[in-house]
This record gives C-alpha cells, structure tokens and sequence, in this order.
C-alpha cells in the first residue's frame, strides 16, 4: 500500500531533487501530479525545476558538508539525484542513516565516477564495452592512445553533457585533448578514460524501468550527438529483435547491479549483431525527452511511478516520434524567443521552453517534439520547427541549426 499526504503538512511526501534543470522540471511536474511535495536544489538560482517546486535551495552539491546539512535539515523522504555533480560521499551517509536515496546511493556513486562504472560493467558483470583505459598525466595519455589505437575518445572520469570529451585523430590532438578534459571535468578529479572508437552503424537509448512489478522497458531511442551532448533523438530505432533482446539483458543487469527502484538511461554501441555497452545514467536521460510525445507515460512519469512504488502496467508507444532541442550560444541573462508561434503551426508537434536564466557559452534552451508517420518524417519535422524559434536581437545570442544527417 502506498501512501502519499498533503504538502505543507506533517504528512506531505517529501522529495528533494538534487539538480534542477530541464529534466528535473520535468520530474517535478509528475510528483506534484501525485501530490507530492518538492524541494528543488541546484547550484544557481532560478534554475528550471525551481520555479515550480515548492521549495529551492541554491548550495554547491560537491560541497560534501554543505550537502549533508541541507539533506539533514528538510529531512526529506526520498533524495533524487538528477545530476551526476554531487558529493555522492553525502548521499552515501544519509542513505547509512535511513534516508532513501533514488535509486541508490551507490548507484549515484558508481555513476558519477565513469571509472566506478566501466569497472562495475566490464570488470564484474563481463560486460563488452570499447576498449578503455585511465589516465592521470599527458605521458599516460599518450601511451594509451598508443594501446587503444587511433582514432580514439577522452572524457573526464567526472563531467556531463559531453563537457571535456573529444576525438584524438591522430597524435598531434593530445596535448589539446589533455587540456580540454581537464577544463570540462567535475569535482576536481584529474582521472580521464581513453576509449577506443567503435565503428558503430547506431547508437541507441534503452529506458529500462526498475518498479514494484518488475523490470519495464521503452522502445529504443536512436540518437544523433555532437561533441559528447545530443542534437536529435527519435523513438523507436529500427533494431533486430535478437540485438534489442540482448540489449535488454544487459540492461537488466546492469540496473540490478546498481539497484533500487526508478529509470536507468542505458547507453549502447550497436555494430551489426554486436552490442557495446556505452554508458548508463540512473535517472531520466535527454534523449528521453521524446516521450512527452510518444508514449502513453512519459520517462518522467515512469521515474516518479518506480520511486514512489506505484504500478506501470502498460508502456505504450504511440508512434515515430522525434526531438530536436532549441540551442542558444552567446551570452544573456534575458534571452528572448520569438516566431515561436511558427514552431507549433503543424499538428502532433510541442514544443517545450525550459526556462534557464542564463547563457553562457552554448546551452539547451527548449526542445520540439514531433510525431509523424515515419521516424524520418518525424525527425525531420523536429529539426524544421525547432530551427523557426529564434532568439530576439536584444538578447546577445545566436540560434544554432539543427541538421539531420542522411
């Protein structure tokens, strides 16, 4: 039996989200539709998720102390990580001292580390990855991009959002490699990860869904990326159903490995009947954004349905369907949009304005999500009217233009 209060009051359900963004706005939306109450926690004020929880606080969440205080004060019932920077050492504590923490503290842990993961994958489950390995010095880079070949990719064992990651085509990248990874990282860590290139025909996402009645999946989400963060997903990819069912294994492994209940984006490298674990995210992935279109509940609605313990009898998908996010570069603390008008004229379209206060640098703004009657139709509708929503010229930002790829 589960059971949910009135918030503001001594029965209120009370979930604090740790990161506030687009897709923790979205999170929050569907506690608040169940009746919980929300508090919502990032490092700047204003931030998406905000402005429609109940409460905010503004800290920094790689402050360990700081973390675990504010935790500790609003003694919330569940704590829902929706950032990989964050002190997880915190989550850790509280979760030792009785609080739940979404969907596991050492879940939050292993995944905020990409060494912490790719160790759990490749090194105990004997999971099939691209070949990696660790560095700590530009001699160490070097030598690995010897052993993995060329061309190869370096992350940051701590970022987000391709921050830090690039491609060494040949040798003459490596010292820019080093350097770029080392601005993008997070939380003060200096550890990147070397992985060999795999020639992959796809890449996909498997929502994979850890509830009260078992193991649930999404359709696949093929996605197209740009310097490590995604310019278009769509949903369903075409995939054998030999590879999807082995993607789908590894899936439900991998989540059990981590545990708790909730949503795990699962990243995967699909070359001919070959499936390459890539990476997983143990929360609502941006490539899921597609679902506020194209199923009967959304990635969100799933996430908020495990944690809270309620049932998903049914995951239906409604059609090809696509997004395109809405990209800003510049700098502005007013951006304004206009014709936005012009990215809603065609039917089974949405079109979602996140709310961000800020630009600085290149940051996702809004998405557009369509539904057609074929995938390419859809993705290319999703990249037309998202390209219609322009910035005003008082806001001191460009437009960047979707384009899909043949």
């Amino acid at each position: 039996m589960v059971t949910i209060g009135t918030p503001g009051s001594s029965s209120a359900k009370r979930v604090m989200l740790l990161g506030s963004g687009e897709l923790g706005k979205e999170v929050a939306i569907e506690l608040q539709r169940l009746g919980c109450e929300v508090i919502a926690v990032d490092r700047y004020a204003d931030a998406p998720a905000m402005q429609v929880a109940h409460k905010a606080h503004v800290i920094n969440m790689l402050d360990e102390k700081t973390l675990y205080e504010l935790i500790r004060s609003e003694s919330p019932d569940l704590v829902v990580p929706e950032i990989e920077a964050i002190a997880t050492e915190a989550l850790l504590t509280v979760e030792a001292e009785g609080t739940t923490v979404v969907p596991t503290a050492r879940a939050a842990n292993l995944t905020m580390n990409r060494r912490g993961i790719r160790e759990l994958v490749a090194s105990e489950l004997e999971i099939r990855t691209s070949p990696y390995r660790f560095v700590e010095s530009l001699e160490e880079l070097t030598q690995a991009v010897t052993e993995v070949g060329l061309p190869c990719v370096v992350k940051p064992v701590m970022s987000s959002s391709g921050k830090g990651q690039s491609t060494i085509k040949d040798e003459g990248d490596i010292r820019a490699a080093w350097d770029y990874a080392l601005a993008g990282t997070r939380g003060g860590a200096d550890s990147l990860i070397v992985e060999g290139f795999v020639d992959f025909d796809y890449e996909i996402t498997l929502l994979t869904i850890r509830h009260a009645g078992g193991v649930s999946f999404c359709d696949p989400i093929g996605h197209r990326q740009e310097a490590g963060d995604y310019r278009e997903s769509w949903q369903p990819q075409p995939m054998a159903d030999s590879v999807l069912a082995e993607c789908q294994s590894i899936a439900t492994r991998v989540s059990k490995a981590l545990g708790g209940y909730g949503l795990f984006g699962m990243e995967f490298f699909i070359q001919g009947d070959t499936v390459y674990f890539s990476e997983v995210s143990p929360r609502p992935h941006d490539t899921g954004l597609v679902t506020l279109i194209s199923q009967n509940l959304s990635e969100f609605q799933l996430h908020v349905r495990a944690i809270l313990g309620l049932p998903i009898p049914l995951i239906q998908q409604y059609g090809p369907s696509a997004s395109c996010p809405v990209l800003v570069r510049g700098e502005s603390n007013a951006v304004e949009f206009v014709d936005v008008d012009q990215a809603l004229v065609e039917p089974h379209t949405d079109l979602r304005l996140f709310g961000k206060p800020e630009v600085h640098g290149s940051r996702r703004m809004g998405v557009v999500i369509t539904r057609r009657d074929t995938v390419e139709d859809a993705r290319a509708a999703a990249v037309r009217l998202s390209d219609r929503v322009r910035v005003g010229p008082s806001s001191d930002v460009s437009r960047q233009s979707g384009t899909v790829l043949k």
